[in-house]
């Protein structure tokens, strides 16, 4: 029999809405052996095999329908209703009761042909209601299938239909297990405020210790964005244990961009504890305003940080809190050739411990980039920087208190020379690039008159070599004229990208320096050598390593490698760290020896296997290792994972972890 196509111009029903995303105000196609239109009572009647097709691309098939125009009655038999790419429900019997849709001895699945062998996973049901108000989906004494293998039944059960992005309710579950606190059960409640806003709020039950809340709030607006996620609980021994992290950012037009920040947890080992430790050693709250030009910038914040380590020593963070920290910079147009000029500004205020300092430091500097005759780079800059202190109970350098303002003025320069030499060929191209440059800066007496606050120390590597500041903050300071030279040698493969590079320089101080840390590689006179070794052939390998030898014997007294071995799915990764440590001059105390490794198989194309361990060599003991074992499918996923962390810190002993998850994919959508 011939199939009559109708084009409905005018709306003359309003279909079920199977899906969120069918918009039952557009004009919709009706295929069908025969279509009977009924004026007087304004219904629809099909014979023979039906479907129906919406502008969107949504379908329906079935059997003798009868649909009326406002869509209020809907009848069909063996209809297959299509709600996503890979979702349909299939029933030999569909009605519309008002806002209702419901299908009898029905069948639903997210996962139609996503499988040679079948269905992955099916429900049955003697009824699904589908309704229209809440948008919500929900079966009666259903039966969940696996590849036709019945798992489990439950009297009854709800879901978003798939057309839903955001809907209020429990998601799925998860387990940990760990030997400090017992089996731990994560209940998740999923809270939709809106399609920008919404909260995550989990109650976790754990058998040998007091429930633990966690909350997650996300909120999106059009020109910022909030973050926040804390935790809560009073345990056994009556402490209440929590902690709260927020960023904020916001952006304030084109040229500016706020951002509050906040860090913090009810004590040191709390995090580590309930399995929110990233290896922070401390933590930092605070804000940030940053304003942008065309050519400057200036940044604003403030910092209030909370020491997570389980003693004070010589740490490379702030030993205070720090309000405020202003910097600007302002860099002009070229005044002559490539000739620019740099003026920058900081001011910082440390407090804490019944101490305080602030400071304010300007600078100055012109520089001047020239490319000569033989490709010859010459570089020369003039720099004058002014400093002011107020010290406040301040340790100074040679450990005594001082209350009062100190000053110094700093001027500098210098001269770099770099010559590149290239070697192209048909397949590589090699450069050869000897580099040198010479400063000169005023030698102080009190050049170091406070304890460092800002900077992270004197360590010597390639890459503080030819750089304006040779240590990361301010208040240390170069002391006098220095030279620094180096050799660096790459090729390039024109035709697989291939990458090789070998750098090896040295820097030599000209006056005596003021007491350095032995394990720095800084000497009176020529410096230990540093430099770097790269490769990467661009497929399955990426080589790094930096190291130092002495300057005295060439011995290595550091050395840092991590290496990428393998594909994205099928690799391993190792990192190591040797480091010579010297207590003073003279003295050898305990070396720097740690490995971290880790791997990754793709046991087939949805199995995978996953580790990684960091393991000190020194102490001859694990720090921490983790793995799992990961399932992906279209429409469902698991993960079996492990951890064990052997620090000891206060009242927390390492713990070991498993934690078990599952959930199922909707048409792309994790539930």
């Amino acid at each position: 029999m011939k199939k009559i196509n109708l084009f409905l111009i005018l709306c003359l029903f309003t279909a079920p809405a199977y899906s969120a995303s069918i918009d039952v105000n557009t004009p919709k196609t009706i295929n069908a052996d025969k279509i009977e239109y009924d004026v007087q009572n304004k219904t629809i009647k099909t014979s023979g095999e039906t479907e129906i097709v919406n502008q969107s691309g949504q379908r329906m098939t079935l059997t003798d329908s009868y649909l009326s125009e406002n869509g209020e009655s809907l009848s069909g038999d063996d209809i297959k209703l299509w709600l996503g790419n890979h979702v349909y429900i299939e029933s030999d019997k569909i009605t519309r009761e008002g806002p209702d849709t419901i299908a009898y001895q029905a069948t639903f699945t997210a996962c139609d042909d996503c499988d040679a062998y079948g269905d992955a996973w099916k429900i049955s049901t003697k009824k699904i209601v589908h309704d229209m108000d809440d948008r919500m989906l929900r079966f009666y004494s259903p039966v969940l299938w696996t590849y036709d293998i019945p798992v489990f039944w439950l009297p009854f059960f709800e879901m978003p239909d798939p057309g839903i992005k955001h809907k209020t309710g429990f998601l799925t579950p998860d387990f940990e297990s760990t030997n400090n606190m017992g089996t731990q059960i994560n209940i998740p409640l999923y809270i939709a405020i809106s399609d920008t806003h919404d909260i995550t709020f989990t109650t976790s039950y754990l058998t040998k210790e007091n429930p633990l809340f966690k909350l997650e709030h996300r909120l999106n607006m059009s020109h910022s964005e909030y973050r926040t996620h804390g935790s809560f609980t009073h345990n056994r021994e009556g402490e209440n244990r929590w902690h709260i992290f927020n960023n904020d950012v916001i952006e304030l037009g084109e040229y500016a961009r706020a951002t509050v920040f906040i860090e913090r947890a009810s004590d040191k080992t709390y995090l580590q504890k309930y399995g929110f430790y990233d290896d922070q050693p401390y933590l930092d709250s605070g804000a940030t305003l940053e304003l942008f030009g065309q050519s400057s910038y200036i940044v604003a914040d403030t910092h209030i940080f909370q020491e997570l380590r389980s003693t004070r020593g010589n740490y490379s963070t702030p030993s205070g809190n720090i309000l405020p920290n202003i910097r600007g910079v302002y860099q002009t147009a070229p005044i002559f050739k490539e000739t620019y000029a740099t003026f920058s500004t900081d001011i910082l205020g440390i407090s804490g411990d019944g101490t305080a300092s602030q400071r304010l430091i300007g600078d100055a500097r012109i520089t001047s980039p020239w490319t000569l005759w033989g490709g010859n780079r010459i570089t020369a800059s003039l720099s004058a920087r002014y400093d002011i202190y107020n010290f406040n109970n301040t340790e100074m350098i040679d450990y005594e208190s001082f209350s009062g303002l100190k000053d110094r003025f700093l001027p500098s320069g210098y001269v770099e020379w770099g010559l590149p030499l290239f070697k192209p060929t048909s397949k590589w191209t090699q450069i050869i690039e000897p580099r040198a440059r010479l400063t000169v800066m005023r030698q102080t007496d009190e050049d170091q008159f406070g304890l460092n606050s800002d900077s992270a120390g004197a360590l010597l590597s390639d890459t503080t070599l030819f750089s304006n500041n040779r240590f990361a903050g301010l208040d240390l300071w170069e002391n006098g004229t220095y030279a620094d030279y180096g050799m660096r040698w790459a090729a390039f493969n024109n035709e697989d990208g291939q990458t090789f590079e070998v750098f090896l320089g040295q820097t030599y101080d000209f006056k005596d320096r003021a007491a350095t840390d032995p394990n720095s590689g800084f000497h009176n006179g020529a410096s230990d050598y540093v430099g770097r070794i790269e490769y990467d052939n661009m497929k399955w390998i990426d080589l790094s390593s930096r190291f130092r030898l002495s300057q005295s014997d060439l011995s290595l007294n550091h050395i840092e490698t991590s290496a990428v071995i393998g594909t994205s799915k099928n690799f391993i990764n190792i990192g190591h760290i040797w480091s010579q440590q010297f207590i003073d001059a003279y003295t050898i105390g305990d070396n720097i020896n740690e490995i971290a490794g880790g791997f990754g198989i793709q046991l087939t194309n949805r199995w995978s296997l996953r580790f990684n361990s960091i393991y000190n060599v020194t102490y001859d003991q694990f720090q921490r290792h983790a793995g799992g074992i990961f399932y992906t499918h279209p429409c469902y996923y698991l993960s079996l994972e492990y951890r064990r962390d052997n620090a000891i810190k206060e009242d927390y002993v390492g713990t070991t972890t498993f934690q078990f998850r599952f959930g199922m994919s909707i048409d792309g959508q994790r539930y």
